[in-house]
C-alpha cells in the first residue's frame, strides 16, 4: 500500500514529507529497494507486544523505541496542483501519474488561508481553505471523468450485447490506476445505476459514478497545515464539518523535533506528545525558546504535531491496516535465528492466516498446515481473520515462520 501526499503549491507539502520520511534509525533488511526521488519511506506507529509479553525485543524489518513500534510504508510525495490540472495546465499530467499509484491520499491544505488556490502568499485569512477541498476533488474526478470517457462508448455498447460484464471492463480498463473490482460494485451500489445498461446513464449521472469511484478508491483525509498560524483555529472547525477525517498539523514544528533529535539535543520518537532536552548547555537561548514555543503551542495543545498522527489515520484508518507479528518459536516469540519479535507486517484488515503465511513466503502459503496464536496458545486454521496486534506461528509441511 502506498500513500500520495498532495496539495497546492506553497502549503507545507514539502516540509510535511520531509518531516515525515526523516528515518529516526536505521532499519535492517530494508523494505524498498528502489525509492525514486519522490518516494519515501515514513513510518506507522503502533503499541509494540514486547511490553505486553514482558520480553527484550530484536526489530529487524521495523524499529521499537520506548515500547513503540515503527513500522516502514511507502510515501509519494506528489507535484503541486493548480486548478486544471487535469486539462494539463501547471504539472497537472505529473501529478495525475503519481497519484494513480497512490491507494489513498493526505491532503496538506494551508489551514491559515495564507495562500490562493494557484499557491501565492497571501495574508492569513485571507483565502478560504474549505476551496482547496473543493478544487482537489474536481481535479481528481474530472481526471477519472476524462480517463474513462475516450471509449466510453465501445465499453458501454461491448457491455450492453453481453460480451463482457461492466465490472469486469471497468476493472480491466482502471487497473493501472490501482482501482480494484469491488470499489466500482461499490460505486455502482452507491450511486444507484443499472450496470446493465450504462449506455443510458447521463452525462450528469457518470460523472456522478466517477465522482462515488474517486471518493471509494482514493480515500482521502485532510491535514490543516500551519495550525500555529493566525485564523488556522476557526478554519480547522470549518474543515472538520466537511465528510472528511480532519488532522491538526504544524509540519515545520515536526521537522524542527525530528532534526534537533537526530543530533540527539532532544529526545522525541514521532508522534509523541511531548519531549526531552538532552543537554541544555549545547543549545542557544533561541534554540531553547523555540523548542519551547512547539512544546507549549503545539504539543500541549493538540496532542501532537500531526504529522505521525495523519500517517497512522491514512493507513489504520483510511486503508483499514493491522500489524502482525510472524515468529517460529510461540514460547519464545523468536525467528530461526533466536531473535525476539524480530517482523512486523502491517496488512489489510480480513487478512487470513493463509493469506499471511503467503504473505511471508509462497512456499509457506503453499504449504500452510495450521497457525498458533501466541496469546491463548491455541491452534486457527487457514481462514482464521487475523486482529491487530496478532503474534502467530505458521506451521507449515516444511517449516514454520
Amino acid at each position: 500500500m502506498m500513500v500520495g501526499i498532495v496539495g497546492k503549491p506553497n502549503v507545507g507539502k514539502s516540509t510535511f514529507f520531509s518531516a515525515a520520511t526523516l528515518a529516526p534509525a536505521e532499519i535492517a533488511n530494508y523494505p524498498f529497494t528502489t525509492i525514486k526521488p519522490n518516494r519515501g519511506v515514513g513510518y506507522v506507529r503502533s503499541p509494540c507486544v514486547c511490553r505486553e509479553f514482558n520480553v527484550k525485543d530484536n526489530p529487524v524489518n521495523s524499529l521499537c523505541i520506548n515500547g513503540m513500534r515503527l513500522i516502514p510504508v511507502e510515501l509519494i510525495d506528489c507535484a503541486g496542483l493548480v486548478p486544471g490540472a487535469w486539462q494539463g495546465r501547471g504539472l497537472g499530467n505529473q501529478f495525475l501519474d503519481e497519484i494513480r499509484k497512490a491507494d489513498a491520499l493526505i491532503h496538506i491544505i494551508d489551514a491559515s488561508g495564507a495562500t490562493d488556490l494557484e499557491g501565492r502568499v497571501l495574508k492569513p485569512g485571507a483565502h478560504d481553505p474549505l476551496e482547496d477541498v473543493k478544487f482537489l476533488e474536481v481535479e481528481i474526478t474530472m481526471w477519472l471523468v476524462n480517463i474513462l470517457k475516450r471509449d466510453w462508448a465501445k465499453l458501454a455498447r461491448t457491455v450492453e450485447s453481453g460480451g463482457k460484464d461492466l465490472l469486469s471492463s471497468l476493472e480491466e480498463r482502471l487497473s493501472g490506476l490501482t482501482i480494484k473490482r469491488s470499489h466500482i460494485f461499490e460505486a455502482v451500489r452507491a450511486t444507484g445505476l443499472n450496470p446493465e445498461k450504462p449506455a443510458s446513464w447521463s452525462e450528469e449521472e457518470f460523472v456522478a459514478f466517477v465522482d462515488n469511484l474517486r471518493q471509494i478508491a482514493k480515500p482521502m483525509l485532510i491535514v490543516a497545515n500551519k495550525i500555529d498560524l493566525p485564523h488556522a483555529e476557526e478554519n480547522l472547525e470549518r474543515l472538520k464539518n466537511l465528510n472528511y477525517m480532519v488532522v491538526p498539523c504544524c509540519a515545520e514544528a515536526e521537522l524542527a523535533l525530528r532534526r534537533a533529535a537526530e543530533k540527539e539535543l532532544i529526545s522525541y520518537t514521532p508522534g509523541d506528545c511531548n519531549f526531552k532536552i538532552n543537554n541544555p548547555e549545547k543549545l542557544t537561548a533561541a534554540q531553547i525558546k523555540a523548542l519551547e514555543t512547539i512544546r507549549e503551542k503545539i504539543l500541549l495543545k493538540y496532542g501532537s504535531t500531526g504529522v505521525q498522527e495523519a500517517i497512522n489515520t491514512a493507513f489504520f484508518k483510511l486503508l483499514n491496516m493491522i500489524v502482525v507479528y510472524p515468529v517460529e518459536d510461540i514460547e519464545h516469540l523468536t525467528d530461526h535465528q533466536g531473535r525476539v519479535l524480530p517482523d512486523a507486517y502491517l496488512v489489510p484488515y480480513g487478512t487470513t492466516a493463509r493469506e499471511f503465511a503467503y504473505m511471508i513466503h509462497t512456499e509457506l502459503g503453499d504449504t500452510f498446515i495450521y497457525a498458533v496464536e501466541a496469546r491463548e496458545k491455541k491452534r486457527i486454521g487457514e481462514n482464521h481473520v487475523l486482529k491487530d496486534r496478532d503474534v502467530i506461528s505458521i506451521v507449515s509441511a516444511k517449516k514454520r515462520a
